[in-house]
């Protein structure tokens, strides 16, 4: 593969920005071809440190964000108020000299830019950016490999096996900011997940079921295809020493929003048994899903697979998404939109004016005030949602 040729339907997921390329290790070719990587995603708050209201936390990430921000005033020559008004002397309002930003077309041209050198090397991140040519290891290195990997396995940082670039339909092979934000929620919120039995849908390649298995006592992480399953479940094995202190189990299987029934097929090997799915139904307290609204057809079909297997549970249950908002310019619209996010919301309203006379679902928004545990971009555009199950007891009069 001579070099990499990126098409109208290519994705690439931003999250390596803020790793340093010396932490990217090209590892495989998988089943259809493509380039698989092997990233360190390291924990920049202590997992077992955080205190319940993560005060100390916040006081700390304002801090990091202050100094970005002094950063990049400095760079720039821009501050962060770029309007003053002067309205004592009547003077209009001021605005700074932002020429040199454009470019040759009048637009304005910002370099996106990582924080600065001494916050990483703050928080112990190698911040060289130098060359690094991606290395295939062969079948007779891998041995090797694995020997510096368990010599390097620590429980501040999680290891996962993705792609860089797909297609959108190969877009859960990749890391989105989505699957970092939940396990923030999660890690801040641990009491919440304590011992229960949950359910993600979408996992990918796996991250936030990792994450949630710190505390839950049992996890299914669930998507479809078997390269894509593959491709988590080895990222659960090389993780045993985040969760497997703590005696959970994570349970790798098959779950396609398009049929109507769990996949019992022996022949296929992420098939669901008949005890599986008596306790998915029996004890599932948590259902999850990160960043896989990104499709109209597969949103709708998720929230049908959600409400089936809901109506099904035998307890009150509690679901959280997290979704980035990604602004497109289109043309059928001639404005800058975000069309599947609004499909997202549309359905979340759906949702919430079901009136099947069996359950009731509460749906509101979650404040990203809790501490970011995981180093990784928290743009605004993300956003957090809590959908409340509850069984409705009607009473019937004589």
């Amino acid at each position: 593969m001579d070099s990499i040729i990126f098409t109208s339907d290519t994705v690439l997921s931003d999250v390596h920005l803020f790793t340093p390329n010396c932490r990217h290790l090209m590892v495989r070719l998988n089943a259809v071809g493509q380039p698989v990587f092997l990233s360190k995603f390291k924990f920049i708050l202590d997992v077992n440190g955080c205190d319940k209201d993560g005060s100390e936390h916040l006081k700390e990430e304002k801090h990091v964000l202050a100094e970005i921000e002094d950063a990049f005033t400095c760079q720039t020559g821009c501050s962060t108020e770029v309007v003053h008004e002067r309205k004592d002397e009547g003077e209009e309002k001021e605005t700074p000299q932002i020429e040199r930003l454009l470019d040759e077309d009048g637009d304005l041209d910002l370099a996106r830019r990582p924080p600065p050198t001494h916050i990483l090397s703050s928080r112990g991140q190698n911040t060289r950016r130098d060359k690094v040519h991606p290395t295939i290891l062969s079948k007779g290195e891998e041995d090797v490999y694995e020997e510096n990997e368990e010599c390097s396995s620590s429980c501040n940082e999680i290891k996962i096996e993705h792609t860089m670039a797909t297609s959108l339909e190969d877009a859960g092979k990749q890391v989105w900011r989505g699957a970092f934000l939940l396990a923030d929620y999660v890690l801040h919120n641990s009491y919440l997940f304590r011992n229960c039995t949950v359910l993600e849908l979408g996992a990918g390649t796996g991250m936030t079921s990792i994450v949630m298995a710190t505390v839950a006592k049992s996890v299914y992480c669930t998507d479809v295809g078997d390269d894509l399953l593959n491709m988590c479940e080895q990222n659960i094995n090389a993780n045993k020493h985040i969760y497997g202190p703590t005696g959970s189990h994570i349970k790798v299987r098959e779950l396609d929003w398009l049929r109507d029934e769990l996949c019992t097929d022996t022949q296929c090997p992420y098939s669901w048994s008949e005890e599986e799915i008596s306790e998915l139904y029996d004890r599932t307290d948590f259902l999850m899903a990160a960043d896989v609204f990104y499709d109209d057809d597969l949103t709708d079909a998720l929230f049908r697979t959600l409400y089936r297997i809901v109506s099904n549970l035998r307890n009150p249950s509690t679901m959280y998404f997290s979704v980035e908002k990604r602004l497109n310019f289109t043309l059928r619209r001639m404005d800058i939109t975000c069309e599947a996010y609004d499909h997202f919301r549309l359905c979340m309203a759906d949702l919430e004016n079901i009136c099947d006379g069996k359950t009731k679902f509460t749906v509101e928004p979650v404040k990203l005030t809790f501490p970011q545990f995981l180093l990784y971009e928290r743009v605004e555009q993300l956003e957090l949602w809590k959908v409340t199950v509850e069984p409705v007891f009607s009473t019937k009069q004589n």
